[in-house]
This record gives structure tokens, sequence and C-alpha cells, in this order.
């Protein structure tokens, strides 16, 4: 168990995986709780038993646009007197290969839209009560909620959505900080379903985005949209 547990709870979304599974090691690297939720029961399970050895982890299985899982998130919350920090990772890529938005399967595009806005809001919804005063909630977004490109108008879209209920969420809570974060373009299983049969390994390893979300949780900047790289190149800035 980690020497320097600072007593802190996170929830982590989508954390079996890519990137929510690197911000779930980055966490506990700092010496956070963690309540981890995704799909793949089987890959939590394995990130589980990884982080149990430097920290305290729940971890249960299951699909955030399900009202009933993210009840017993808020129990599990509950359990852990409060959350100190949402990490709203969890997120579909929508149709793949990505399609044009005139051939977009519209039942594909409510979809999309049920998982990355419609369901990071219900996790909020489930465990507001348990968020402690200050709490930090950091949304992951995409640079594709803001620049436009062809094919990726079903996700794009949707994270454009995510973006502005996150930054309502900022103005209607000033007892929280709420940030949304760009983590860029990152070597994941989602990028690899957007350009199938593609080389992408000369994609930034997830774990290269972990410390713009430890910015946002540590440190004292004001809840707004933040790029990953960019974070990065004002703390070398500072550092040097």
């Amino acid at each position: 168990m980690n020497a320097n547990n600072n007593g802190r709870t996170a929830l982590v979304t989508g954390a079996s995986r890519g990137f929510g599974r690197a911000v779930a090691r980055g966490l506990a690297a700092w010496g956070w709780n963690l309540i981890l939720t995704a799909r793949d029961a089987e890959r939590l399970r394995a990130v589980r038993d990884e982080l149990a050895v430097e920290t305290h982890v729940a971890a249960i299985a299951g699909d955030v646009t399900d009202a009933g899982h993210r009840a017993t998130l808020a129990v599990l919350a509950r359990g852990h007197a409060g959350l100190d920090a949402v990490v709203n990772n969890a997120g579909t890529l929508g149709a793949s290969p990505l399609p044009a938005l005139l051939e977009y399967p519209l039942a594909a595009l409510r979809s999309a839209f049920e998982a990355n806005v419609i369901a990071p809001l219900g996790v909020l919804q489930a465990v507001r009560a348990e968020l402690k005063p200050g709490a930090r909630v950091v949304n992951i977004t995409s640079d594709a909620a803001v620049s436009a490109y062809a094919g990726w108008g079903g996700y794009g879209s949707s994270k454009a959505a995510f973006e502005q209920l996150s930054a309502v969420l900022d103005v209607e809570n000033p007892d929280l900080r709420v940030y949304w974060l760009d983590p860029g373009d990152m070597r994941t299983d989602m990028h690899q379903a957007a350009y199938p049969g593609e080389d992408i390994s000369d994609r930034p390893l997830p774990e290269e985005s972990v410390a713009a979300v430890l910015d946002l949780l540590e440190g004292e900047r004001p809840g707004g949209r933040y790029v990953a790289r960019e974070l990065d190149r004002i703390a070398a800035e500072v550092a040097a």
C-alpha cells in the first residue's frame, strides 16, 4: 500500500484500458483511493489487482449508461465517505469505420450521445450527494469537439455537447471545479477503431497525457477547458 496515501478518493469511469487505466495508475501513484468502473469485467479486475498493492481500490464492472449501475457507484462513493474527484472518461467512438454524416446510422448517433453526454451527466447526478465541497470533475473531451474533421461528425458533435454541458455545470456549481480536458491523440483501442487496419504507432501512449489530469486535480486552476499538451508546455516552462 502506498505510504503516501492522501486519503482522497476519485471515481474513474472507463478504467479498464486506454486513458482511463493510465489515469487510474497515475492517481494510485499519487496516493489516491480509487473507485473504478468499466464494462469489461476481466480487464477491470486486472487493473484492480495491479493497483491494490499501491492504494485502496474498489472496482465494479458495469455500463455507465445504465441507471442502476450509476446508483451502485453512488453507494460505493458513500462507503468511501464521499468523493474528492470524478474523472468522466468512459465513452464511445460511435459508428466505425467513421461514416460521413449523411450516411451516419441514426441509431448509432443516439448511442454516441447516450454514452458521451447523457451517461457522464447521469454519473454526476447519481453521486452529487457524495461530492465533497471543492471536489474536482474532469470530463474527458477531444479536439473533435472544436474542429471539423471529415468522418468525425458523430463523435465530435457528442463531445461538443459534452463540452457545453461541462461549461454550464461549472457555472451552476461554484462549490465544485469542473474541467473538460482534451488529452490529444493517443494510441488507444478507440483511436485504432477510428482507423481500422492502419498503423497508429506514431500516436503518443495515453500515459503521456496523465500529468494533465494530475495537474487539474492537484493544482488550483480555475474550471474550464484545457488541452493536455498545453498544460505540459506550461509546466515545462515553469520548471525551466
